[in-house]
This record gives structure tokens, sequence and C-alpha cells, in this order.
């Protein structure tokens, strides 16, 4: 019998992602990004495959993380970002060997890039002082004469999770690289963020977003521009209220493809492709008749640093990208007339892809619940896929891992998805417990995906619950817009539904031995639960929300998702308490263990602490963990052993309280 998964297996697992194909499509380049468990970080290095003869090479080594490979156009050279010296800084390669040497050595790093046409020169983005340049030093202080200095805050937006409180007098500026001269230009000025999108085929024209408001507090609208590189003259593409990046331009330079999406269901709106016309101005929405976002919202622990363009052009003006539909990510093709239509199989998480120039073939990236992930080539017009990289084959062939069974049910007038797991071991006539998992979000959602923390607890002995309950994307508009206004309501209806469902279904299911666990929006639900219901035996609520009042004012985006989600804000705090779950306090029965990241800036520890204290004060059974050096992202990007010690009280707790007939 194969063994059962376990916690440390992450360190086994390897992320293959951001596969990008040569100008002849002949030849890829990857990132490969495993755990080092001694360091407590990861490792990402770069790779080569031939497609021809599909041979692989690994290109970079040495403790750092490589991330953003691009080919130059005559595919003589590869660019990449790297930390090897802390900072992001600028690489490049020469594919006929050699080692990469820096062409940026920035104080602040760069965040992005775009090869110019002519492989001599790399536009990028950086982050500037305002009034100084990208190679300004700060002086360094010794520590022993450091003292702490205080931080004037006057916007709303001044903190990021992640990132920590920002730093209100530096802004990002687009600049050039010039690789034989070593010279750097800055080309953008002011106290503004200019966000480099794209460069035209005949490198005369960028884009590039940028929003010229002194205050950001209030102002959730994106302004597109194509920007001359000899005029230096801008036009404006589009200004509007909502989020458009991701721009292509065409294979002619006559056409401008972006993804985007209007405020018209605030951050629950469906993304769009949309064309601009350079000529004339017009602009069309390619995906106006899919009902399906465009783009990757998938939640999930595996893929570390996964990332797709936007939009692929082909050369007879053709469009690849992404849709998160039914449960699954797919690549969609769409021509300008009006075809649109999946290229890929159903079944699976397509996280990264690149097409080749005439669109007839892909590299993919793709996962399914058994499967962490590898690199395809997909023939399009077949559908026919072979396998490119192997990675993980070793931990499949000795690894026992469970084949979730896909679910739909009615509720109310919608009909939800899910999946449930049976657990390692499993045989019939015997009585397992079942823990129901609840992804964040809300507007996320669980797909055909691995996630090894759901493997987990299937290993460890229990059966495993995950649905996309009204909130979730990957499904109509009207679904994942239901959730807004309503939290506690249809939400916790689909859920405790999924649960009557499987358990009138399944007869090895004891439903005397029911647990349930979420983070970030799942453990608002988690926490709406326990004060709602005392069907369950146990519960872990992860990175919670416990007070819609206080995360009003200490959530990095508190100020406005609230009125996003809620339509209220600190006028009405009775509105806000109504579907807080600390309202609820006195009602739970349910053992809780409470799991909090001390650097989360999404959702505070303070909503953890507050939660803590009202049930212990109360003489309620829980306990609390705090993670340290942890943001939002502990359970997906968190440091290692701190991502183990999360997944080993989570399955404890449910151990200790599920495990007693």
């Amino acid at each position: 019998m194969k063994k059962a998964v376990d916690i440390h297996d992450l360190a086994k697992l390897a992320s293959v992602t951001d596969p990008q194909l040569s100008p002849d499509g002949r030849q890829a380049v990857f990132i490969k990004t495993v755990m080092d468990e001694e360091e407590n970080t990861y490792r990402a290095q770069l790779w080569h495959a031939d497609l021809e003869t599909e041979k692989l090479t690994q290109w970079t080594f040495g403790k750092e993380r490589v991330s953003q490979p691009r080919w130059s156009a005559d595919g003589k050279q590869i660019a990449f970002l790297s930390d090897r010296t802390e900072s992001k800084q600028l690489y490049v390669l020469q594919t006929a060997g050699g080692e990469a040497h820096a062409i940026t050595s920035f104080e602040r790093g760069v965040e992005t890039f775009c090869w110019a046409p002519s492989g001599k020169k790399i536009w990028f983005g950086a982050n500037v002082k305002d009034g100084g340049t990208f190679t300004d030093k700060e002086e360094k202080k010794e520590k022993e004469k450091e003292k702490p200095e205080p931080v004037r805050v006057t916007k709303m937006k001044y903190k990021m999770d992640g990132a920590g409180l920002l730093q209100q007098d530096v802004h990002q500026h687009i600049g050039i690289a010039d690789l034989e001269t070593g010279s750097v230009q800055q080309v953008t000025a002011g106290n503004f963020n200019y966000l480099l999108q794209t460069v035209s085929h005949d490198g005369n024209q960028l884009v590039y977003a940028v929003t010229r408001e002194e205050n950001l507090d209030f102002i959730f609208r994106t302004s597109l521009f194509l920007y001359d590189v000899h005029s230096q003259e801008e036009t404006k593409i589009l200004e509007e209220e909502g989020s458009f990046n991701d721009a292509a331009f065409s294979k002619d330079d006559q056409r401008i493809a972006f993804v985007g999406n209007t405020r018209g269901y605030e951050n629950a709106t469906h993304a769009e492709v949309y064309v601009y016309n350079i000529a004339d101005g017009s602009r069309q929405t390619l995906t106006e008749s899919l009902d399906a976002p465009v783009g990757d919202y998938v939640v999930a622990d595996i893929q570390q640093g996964a990332s797709a363009p936007g939009i692929v052009w082909t050369q007879n003006n053709d469009l690849y990208f992404q849709v998160s539909v039914m449960g699954d990510v797919r690549l969609y093709f769409a021509s300008l007339d009006g075809a649109i239509y999946p290229a890929s199989g159903e079944g699976e998480h397509i996280y990264g892809y690149a097409v080749t120039f005439d669109g007839e073939r892909a590299v993919i990236a793709a996962s399914n619940p058994v499967n962490p992930g590898e690199l395809y080539i997909l023939d399009i017009a077949s559908g026919e896929r072979k396998a490119l990289t192997a990675f993980n084959s070793a931990y499949l062939e000795e690894t026992e891992l469970i084949a979730p069974e896909e679910l739909s049910f009615s509720s109310d007038e919608f009909d939800v998805n899910g999946w449930l797991m049976k657990p390692y071991g499993y045989e019939e006539g015997q009585k397992f417990p079942l823990v129901v998992n609840i992804h964040g979000g809300p507007h996320a959602f669980y797909a055909n995906t691995f996630f090894h923390e759901m493997q987990l607890l299937a290993a460890r002995g229990f059966g495993v619950l995950y649905i996309n309950p009204r909130g979730s994307h990957s499904y109509s508009q009207i679904f994942v817009d239901a959730v807004r206004g309503d939290y506690g309501g249809g939400d916790y209806r689909d859920i405790m539904r999924a649960l009557d469902t499987v358990l009138a279904e399944n007869d090895w299911i004891d439903e005397k031995r029911l647990g349930v666990t979420g983070g970030s929006y799942g453990g608002f639900m988690t926490n709406w639960i326990v004060g709602h219901t005392n069907r369950f035996k146990a519960a872990v609520t992860q990175r919670s929300i416990s007070n819609w009042i206080s995360f009003f004012g200490v959530s990095d985006i508190g100020y406005y998702f609230s009125e996003w989600q809620h339509f209220t804000d600190m006028r009405e705090p009775d509105k806000l308490w109504e579907i807080s779950p600390l309202k609820y306090a006195e009602n739970v029965e349910t053992p809780l263990l409470i799991l909090h990241g001390e650097n989360d800036y999404r959702c505070p520890i303070e909503q953890a602490e507050q939660l803590f204290i009202t049930l212990k004060h109360m003489k309620k059974e829980t306990e609390f963990v705090r993670f340290p050096e942890s943001s939002h992202n502990l359970s997906r990007t968190g440091k290692p052993n701190l991502r183990y010690v999360r997944l080993e009280e989570i399955v404890g707790w449910m151990e200790k309280h599920l495990n007693q007939e």
C-alpha cells in the first residue's frame, strides 16, 4: 500500500510555473520552486526545455528566487528578476551559455520589465523616492545607532498585507536600461505610480497605467495610456471605474487587448477581455457572451509564484486567455469576429500557459486533484498532450492521493458544486469523521486542482467536504454577486445543505463527528457557523474576521471592503454588528481553535484576540495560536516551519475532538 500524505511532503513537492516560449516556438523556459527546509525559505530556479528533444536543463543555481523569465525578440537572451542580492534586480542571460549578469542594482529593486524589440534595451518599472532617481543610494545606519522614527499617516491607504507600512514618498516609475552602455534613463516623473504594461513590437509605443490623483483613498478607477516613445505624447485608451491591466499589442501593433472589470458589482464583477483599436479609438468586449470570469481565481497551496499572461495574441490576430469556469481554469480561444470557445479540456486547473506564434501548440502548466502540477505540450486542435516535466512523478508513485468525488445540489435558486473526499484507508461498513473546509475570498473558488491541505486531512483519517457556496467565482455573475449584502445568509445555507446532502448519500460519515475549518472569509464563516449551530464537534478558524465594526478601521482594505460587500460603513454600526460572529459568541458550544498571523494586515490579529478573550471570558473551550512573522498568506507562502505547525494544529485539533467515538 502506498504511504499516506504527510505534512512534510510540502518539501518533496516541486512547483512548476510560468512557462515562456522562445520566439520560434522550439524552446521554453520556466520556474521550478522547492522548499529549503534548512534555510526555512523557498528556492526558485530557471530551467530550460528543448521542445524537440524534450531535454530539460537547469539554468540558474544558488540560494535565490528567480521570477518573470522573458525571451528577447531574437531568442538569444533571457531576462529575469532575482533576489540573489536581497532586493529583486534585473538580470540577463545569454541563451548560448555563460553566467547571468546584473543589469540593475537599485536600492528598491525592480518590479516588472519588458524587452525592447532590438534586444539592446529593457523597459522596466521600479520604485523611486520622490525627487530622487532609480540609482540613489540611501545612507546605511549602523544598527547600534539606529533610532526609531515616527510615521505620519495622512491617507487611508497607508499599509498593505505582506508589505507593512507603505512609504508615502515612494512611487513606481518607468525607465529604460541600455544593455550596451549600462546607462539607465527615467522616463516618467511626478508623485504618481506608473505601471508598465507592455511594449509594441516595433518598439515605438508603450502602454502604462497611471492615476494622477494625490489621494487614492476613494479612487478605484484605471487610466490606461498609449505612450509614443519618440514624441513622448500620451493617448488615453480608457479612464474608467474598475481595474484594467495585462495589456498586449496584436502582432501588427494595430490593436491592444487587455483584461479588466468594471465596478458594476464592485470586487465581485466578472473580468472581461477588451480589444482597443488604435486607429479609431473603438473598443469591443470580446468575452461579452461568457458568463464566467477571465483569469485564475483558484484557492490552493502548492503553486509558488504561479503567473500567466492575461492574453496572448497569435499571428492571425486571434487570442488565448484563461477562464475560471465551473470549478476549472481552462484555456480559451477567441477571434476578433466573435468566435469564442475552450481550447483545453475539463477537470483541471491551468495555472500557466504560453502559445506558439501560429496558435497551434501551447505549453501549459496544469494540475488536478491528484497531480500537483507539471508542464505539458498541448496540441490545441486535437487536444492531445505530452508531459514535458515530471518533477513530482516519484512522489506520485509512492504516495496515496485521494481523488475527490464531484457533487452538485440545489440550494434556494442556485445549483451549488463541490467535492467530497473519502479518508485514507477507507473501508465499507466503517464510520469516519468529516471535516468541512471553507475557502476565503469570498470571490475565489475551490477547483479541480491539487490541494495538499485537503489530502493531508484525508490522510489523517477524515472525510473532507469542500464546496463553492454562492459568492464563489467560476460560475455566473449572479452567483458570485449573491453573497454581497447577505453574509451568513444564503452562503451559510449552501454549506449546511451540502453537509445534509453528503450525510444523506454517504452512510460512512459519522454525523456525530463533524469538524469545520476555513481561512479569511472561510474563517468568518467558521466563526459564524459555530455561533449558529452545535452540529460540529470541533472547529478551527484561521486568519478570521469576528467583528466587522473594528475590521473597518484595522484592515488594509476594511474601509472600502465593508461598503462593497455589506453596503454599509461605520455610520451604521448596528448593521455591521448584526453580521459579526462576535455578537453570537455566547451561543458557541463547539471547541474552537484560533490560528492567526502576527503580521496579517488583511484580517489583523486583533480580530482573533477579541474572539479568544470573549470566548475565554464566557468560559468556552478555545485556544489561540499566534504565528510570528506571518502575513495573511501563511498557508501558501509562509515560512516552511510555520506552515508545518499550522497544519499540525489543524489536524491535531480535529483528532483530539473527532476521534472519540
